[in-house]
């Protein structure tokens, strides 16, 4: 069977496809045949070096597939059963902590560019009715980020305001989100098309973050004082305009550091002033995803996706990802 595979140091161009013997599920163990997987941030750090792996990782955070083989003891799954990952295959259920979240698939333990692998049969839940194994690849990681985010942190209600920041797979699945449950949305891109678009799907109100600096007052009078929610993508170099943005007492998730905003300001009177709650969060639990699938399959969202590779093409895509013109998920389905 092929993997793509890591080689160190790292780079588009050490992203390597070889040839590797097909498992055996083992006691609690699923095999599962993967048919798609979707970029995230996340796996583009890992591709570039940016976060350091073994040599040989299998990179890659979100699979969706389906069970080919199961080991001594699982009853929850059969052989046609379709599946998607978790992003971190060991926590299950209740708050994270430390052996929870210690396992990263596509980082500390193997991902899912490959055709192939055994994982624990709790490690995956079902994919969405009617859903593609590319559409079901672009939710564990994205979709799960805005679902927790926004209904599990922020408690989102019918009425309620939502800022998205960007076009990116979080953001959009935020977007679908906020609108299924009867929020208004605003938004921030620097592009004219993507601002249409964003319009098109329901966004009340688009601002451009590079003709104004200042974006976050910007958002904060268009919504009325303030908007309950906002999942910033961008950390160090969005968060001062988060905060900006949302209203007294209101809710922001800290996601991301995409525009490469590791360190930044924040206004720190401002932060207890307006009695923000701010909350960091990474993903999220197999229950959360399962709330979040029992969702979809009520509202019939469906993902957005930008543009589909094959498998030996995860440097071509990785350079797509880099280039900033993707609207919603970029997979690679075989």
């Amino acid at each position: 069977m092929k993997s793509v595979v890591v080689k160190q140091p790292g780079g588009f161009e050490n992203l390597v496809v070889i040839e590797k013997e097909a498992p055996t599920p083992k006691a609690g163990e699923i095999l599962v045949q993967w048919h798609a997987t979707s970029l995230n941030y996340h796996d583009f750090l890992v591709g570039v070096g940016g976060i350091p792996v073994p040599d040989g990782r299998i990179p890659m955070s979100d699979g969706a597939g389906e069970v080919i083989g199961v080991g001594e003891g699982v009853t929850k799954w059969k052989a046609g059963d379709k599946v998607m990952s978790l992003f971190f295959p060991n926590w299950i259920e209740g708050r994270p902590d430390l052996p929870k979240t210690m396992f990263v698939n596509g980082e500390t333990v193997d991902g899912f560019i490959t055709e192939q692998s055994c994982l624990s049969a709790e490690a995956v839940t079902t994919i969405p009715n009617g859903y593609s194994y590319a559409q079901a690849a672009t939710l564990p990681c994205a979709a799960a980020t805005a679902w927790r985010g926004l209904m599990v942190e922020g408690g989102l209600q019918a009425g309620d305001s939502v800022l998205i920041e960007g076009t990116g797979g979080m953001s959009i699945f935020g977007l679908q989100f906020a609108k299924a449950a009867g929020a208004r949305v605003f938004a921030t891109t620097s592009s004219e098309e993507k601002a249409k678009r964003l319009k098109d799907m329901g966004v009340k109100s688009v601002v451009n973050y590079k003709e104004d600096e200042r974006w976050g007052k910007t958002i904060f009078k268009l919504a009325g004082g303030g908007v309950d929610h906002v999942l910033d993508v961008g950390g160090g170099s969005t968060m001062k305009q988060s905060i900006e943005a949302v209203k007294i007492g209101g809710h922001v998730s800290s996601i991301g550091i995409l525009s490469g905003g590791r360190k930044g300001e924040i206004t720190f009177p401002k932060l207890f002033f307006k009695h923000i709650r701010l909350i960091g969060i990474a993903v999220g639990s197999r229950v959360m995803q399962e709330k979040m699938v029992a969702a979809i399959n009520t509202s019939g969202i469906q993902p957005i996706i930008d543009k589909s590779f094959g498998f030996d093409q995860l440097g071509e895509a990785f350079k797509y990802q880099a280039s900033g013109q993707h609207f919603g998920k970029i997979v690679l389905e075989w």
